[in-house]
């Protein structure tokens, strides 16, 4: 009788020259060994590749928990502040009042969006993709960094206080300069969620909608090592600066994968508002092979959170306003899907953060192509504070560029290169 030992080793090696996989499976049968196949982690998005250690925030997707620097997101949705979740986000810990006031007071001290900021942006067409306009705003920020040469921890704690504090303005001033109208000064006797409500509405807010904002803030606030958060990473690995870093995450947020969905969640609620048999589109748009926007995520397998939170939101703001059809259509589309995706054998697939806070912003009366901008409003806290953690390594040995390698599939003239012909010889 032969004795079968199986042992399994994988490395993942990204922070050097490559990728390296090494699986070594030992199938011992008498005498032989004899080597496995190496697994394939190519062409699969990075899904379930450990990239880097972070301290920053923990996505458990099997059982549906997200953790900002050892605290729950349920238990800061209910109890903190954005300011309070954006100072634990960088500082490692929960402020004392004394600290959670200074903070907020430095935050209100740079909301301030330079005039020629919005003298660029009051060039552009009004028909501009506002998150086009946001990832042009940022770099024109940097010019007004008056020690932008400054890379010591300090200097770039003081630029992301900046960057927090003024990405709001801008979206607000690109939204009313589209609009044909001035952008408004800050309210320091506003919290940053009531402040960007003012400046873009020129309505000082209820202090319910304001609280509402700002918990949907500290939702969005971090995630990982998601899409943008990646960008933003491997961007700031090569030592450039904070703003380059941040214009590549605003490019990676405005993906229709990433933060792009909850727009196109938006846009497929209002196209449903007149529709009478719900469960019948959304078995058609299952059936044609087509996606149902906010309905599943990359890492959670099952419920995110943040969208339970979200949606006890949406029907508590919803009869406060006696707009509860939101609500109910959008319940109506969830557990249509969800029934749907389970008959079908894909059971890991349930709403995600955008799928609610769609409608939650509509009724805010946050406009569709406003709504990724918010986001990036709220994750900036995220953003630069995972910048400043790959900047100065501080949750590995040292700081490392990020080079990964490619396996070469083309195939043009056999193994050998081809033979450069010119342009009068080519027929």
């Amino acid at each position: 009788m032969h004795r079968e030992y199986l042992s399994a080793v994988i490395i993942f090696n990204l922070r050097k020259s490559a990728l390296k996989v090494f699986v070594l499976c030992f199938l011992e049968k008498g005498p032989g060994v004899v080597m496995a196949e190496a697994n394939n982690v190519k062409n699969i998005g990075l899904r379930g590749v450990k990239v880097a250690d972070t301290r920053i925030s923990h996505v458990d997707g099997t059982n549906g928990i997200l953790i900002y620097r050892g605290y729950r997101i349920e238990d800061l949705a209910a109890h903190s502040t954005f300011e309070e979740t954006s100072y634990l986000l960088h500082h490692d810990e929960l402020p004392t009042a004394q600290k959670l006031r200074a903070y907020s007071d430095a935050l209100r001290a740079e909301r301030a969006v330079p005039g020629f900021v919005f003298d660029a942006l009051s060039r552009m067409p009004a028909g501009a993709r506002s998150m086009d306009a946001l990832q042009a705003a940022v770099p024109l920020l940097a010019a007004a960094d008056p020690g932008l040469a400054d890379d010591s921890r300090e200097a770039n704690r003081a630029r992301a206080l900046r960057l927090i504090a003024r990405t709001a303005g801008v979206v607000a001033g690109w939204h009313r300069i589209r609009q044909g109208r001035e952008p408004l000064p800050p309210d320091d006797h506003l919290a940053h969620a009531g402040n960007f409500l003012w400046q873009m509405t020129g309505q000082k807010p209820d202090p319910g909608t304001a609280k509402d904002l700002d918990t949907c803030l500290i939702l969005h606030a971090d995630h990982s090592f998601n899409a943008s958060t990646f960008a933003c990473r491997a961007v700031v690995s090569t030592q450039a600066h904070m703003y380059a870093a941040v214009t590549a995450g605003v490019g990676a947020l405005s993906g229709s994968l990433h933060g792009g969905a909850n727009a196109e969640v938006l846009k497929m609620l209002e196209a449903l508002q007149g529709e009478k048999d719900v469960p019948g589109w959304v078995r058609g748009q299952l059936d044609a092979g087509r996606k149902i926007m906010g309905m599943g995520h990359a890492v959670y397998k099952t419920t995110d959170p943040r969208a339970r939170f979200l949606k006890d939101m949406c029907f508590r703001l919803g009869k406060k306003l006696g707009q509860e059809h939101w609500c109910r259509l959008s319940t109506q589309v969830e557990e249509t899907a969800v029934a749907e995706f389970t008959k079908r054998g894909k059971t890991t697939i349930r709403p995600n953060v955008d799928f609610f806070s769609a409608p939650v912003y509509h009724m805010m009366g946050i406009p569709g192509d406003l709504m990724t901008p918010l986001f990036a409003v709220s994750r900036i806290s995220g953003w630069t504070a995972h910048i400043i953690e790959e900047k100065f390594g501080d949750a590995q040995e040292k700081p490392a560029l990020y080079r990964p390698s490619s396996e070469y599939t083309g195939q043009y003239c056999g193994k050998e290169a081809c033979t450069y012909t010119p342009v009068e010889k080519r027929t």
